[in-house]
């Protein structure tokens, strides 16, 4: 198997490698700490390949990759790939954990399962332990017996296992709660909210036009503790950073994929928790959230959709670490709510001062006033206004 050329690409993970050959992608490299060591584990595969920009068709599968590590709806399932010297049983269980859509998962009996070799539950994880097509071949999607995480070959290993996993809001053998685990539909007819957005306001109609469909997501997260746990570590840092910290304080307890529980947090020692990289804040705030929870203090995500968006924030803002945004954050990417305008947030702010030609950022009442006439489907508003601050970041 030989690979012409490759090239390294930004995610919401970090920065990736991809390899392509004339039977199509060759290899795939998750991130290394630096630049010059992914590149390195890319050369060392594939002495004679060639840094270049990638033809189309790879284009399109590196596309793909950063929409799905972004949380978009990303099928990989068609990708070609180069196989030409991975052993026939590798490549018989490639193809069953291709058949795995994000947000579910496998173990590795099932896998072994559905080869017809119900023993084959080890070479199966041998096998997946040498994949050399990271994401397109999700290896990540499959556990160990009982929901264990397993391990990873991945830079970081099973950190970077549960990483990916909660992107893509995974649960074991893809089992979500029934009463709280799926995310369900937006709460809003989103064709409609954005004819509505596009009528009302030509500067957000330009906008609009630019960015294309609306394509928001809603989190499967698996309650409201834990939506708000990872909030609570997201808060002031890099979207890398936190989800490095948040899978580190995941893998700290069993069942790491589904997140620890509020009686985990409340039984862990804090040098525990400060060693997976909590701040003393956030360390305070999140027991603060789990006693609330274990308390029944917490509303359920059930109790949740049946509250009010002002009563959500007076209720959960009593937590310590929980302001208005982070709420308003949970309002719109968990729950679906239609009307939601975070007006305190900078990306709003700065998509808003782009996409009306502004120098300066706007006061909170010139955001509010023009945001009347985005009612009621202010969060369509500013799903497209942070994607113009993306827009001009990549432009």
């Amino acid at each position: 198997m030989t690979a012409h050329g490759f090239t390294l690409f930004d995610t919401a993970i970090g920065r990736c490698g991809i390899a392509w050959g004339g039977r199509g992608v060759a290899f795939v490299q998750l991130p290394e700490a630096r630049d010059s060591e992914t590149r390195a584990r890319v050369l060392q595969r594939f002495p004679g390949a060639r840094e270049a920009p990638p033809p189309p068709d790879v284009q399109r599968t590196l596309d793909g990759i950063v929409a799905l590590l972004r949380g978009e709806a990303s099928d990989l399932s068609a990708v070609a790939l180069d196989m030409e010297r991975v052993p026939p049983f590798h490549r018989r269980v490639y193809e069953v954990a291709r058949t795995i859509p994000p947000g579910a998962t496998l173990t590795y009996g099932d896998i072994a399962g559905r080869l017809g070799a119900p023993g084959s539950a080890r070479a199966v994880g041998q096998a997946l332990g040498r994949n050399p097509f990271p994401i397109v071949v999700p290896c990540h999607r499959v556990l160990a017996a009982g929901g264990r995480i397993g391990g990873f070959s991945g830079n970081g290993g099973v950190t970077t296992k549960l990483r990916l996993l909660a992107l893509e809001g995974a649960h074991a053998a893809g089992a979500l709660p029934a009463d709280d685990g799926d995310a369900g539909p937006l709460g809003f007819d989103p064709d409609a909210a954005v004819a509505h957005v596009r009528a009302s306001d030509a500067a957000l109609a330009r906008l609009i036009d630019a960015v294309g469909p609306f394509r928001m997501r809603l989190d499967r997260t698996s309650s409201l503790f834990l939506a708000l746990a990872e909030s609570i570590v997201y808060q002031q840092l890099t979207g890398k950073a936190a989800a490095t910290i948040f899978a580190r304080v995941r893998a700290l307890f069993p069942r790491a994929h589904e997140g620890p529980t509020p009686e985990q947090i409340l039984r862990a020692p804090d040098e525990k928790l400060r060693a997976a990289g909590l701040s003393q804040a956030k360390l305070l705030a999140l027991r603060d959230l789990a006693r609330r929870a274990a308390d029944g203090e917490l509303p359920t995500l059930a109790e949740a959709r049946r509250m009010e968006d002002e009563q959500l924030v007076e209720r959960l803002t009593r937590v310590r670490g929980v302001g208005r945004w982070t709420v308003e954050m949970l309002l719109m990417f968990r729950l679906g709510r239609p009307d939601v305008l975070p007006v305190d947030d900078y990306g709003i702010r700065k998509g808003f001062a782009i996409a009306f030609g502004q120098g300066d950022l706007p006061a909170r009442t010139e955001l509010e006033a023009r945001g009347a006439r985005w009612r009621p489907y202010r969060t369509v508003a500013s799903w497209y206004l942070w994607r113009a601050v993306d827009a001009a970041r990549s432009g």
